[in-house]
């Protein structure tokens, strides 16, 4: 099932968005074994990411092929720890705090770790990030630490049936980044969109995807 489902994924998932830039998928690996992980990565699957820091650690050295390593989930400060050197791009940084923890970390490894920033694009209160009239602000504040290079943007929409809402809210995020941009030379990522509403996020702009049920399936909770 996961190869057919990858393939059947690859083919649909358009090489360009409308803006002529790449689009990646991103596996979602929560709660996934790395086995299946692992089956994902042999059809053709090339970045993962993972939303706990405890599973990310525990299925570290259990997966093949080498891919690109993300963390896609909310990120307590005192678990950035472990990760440092081991992650391509944070998509999470929600806050100030979480930027700072980062950079301090990175400068005593001596690199320099790749982020997006999180936008609330829906400011919705179950969701973290910052709200879209800060996001630049947050940028400048960010911008000014050490050890970080800020690759772009990450949003969630809602769950809504409201396609125009959707794609009203995809369009905004679309024209945040655009506006960023402009003062960013290595400003090139907008990660937006998961399996339910990807298509309509990279029809909006979005060149990157994080996609999890549609490669393996509803998640079992009960496990």
């Amino acid at each position: 099932m996961i190869e057919e489902n990858v393939k059947k994924l690859l083919s649909e998932a358009p090489e360009y968005n409308p803006q002529g830039e790449r689009v990646r998928i991103v596996a979602a690996v929560k709660m996934q074994t790395a086995e299946d992980i692992n089956r994902a990565i042999a059809a053709g699957i090339t970045d993962i990411g993972d939303n706990h820091v405890q599973e990310f650690k525990e299925k570290y050295d259990l997966i093949v092929g080498n891919p690109a390593r993300h963390f896609i989930g909310h990120l307590q400060t005192n678990k950035v720890k472990y990760l440092i050197g081991k992650v391509a791009l944070y998509h999470s940084v929600d806050r100030l705090q979480l930027a700072e923890e980062l950079s301090k970390r990175s400068l005593n490894a001596g690199i320099s770790s790749e982020i997006l920033l999180q936008i609330n694009i829906g400011n919705e209160q179950t969701k973290g990030g910052f709200a879209p009239d800060d996001a630049l602000q947050a940028l400048k504040d960010v911008s000014a630490l050490g050890g970080l290079k800020i690759r772009g943007f990450m949003a969630m929409l809602p769950f809504s049936d409201d396609q125009n809402l959707l794609r009203t809210l995809a369009l905004r995020m679309r024209a945040l980044f655009d506006e960023a941009k402009k003062n960013s030379e290595d400003f090139d990522t907008l990660s937006m969109g998961m399996s339910g509403d990807w298509k309509l996020c990279v029809e909006s702009g979005s060149n990157m995807v994080r996609i999890g049920t549609a490669i393996f399936g509803a998640r079992n909770y009960a496990k």
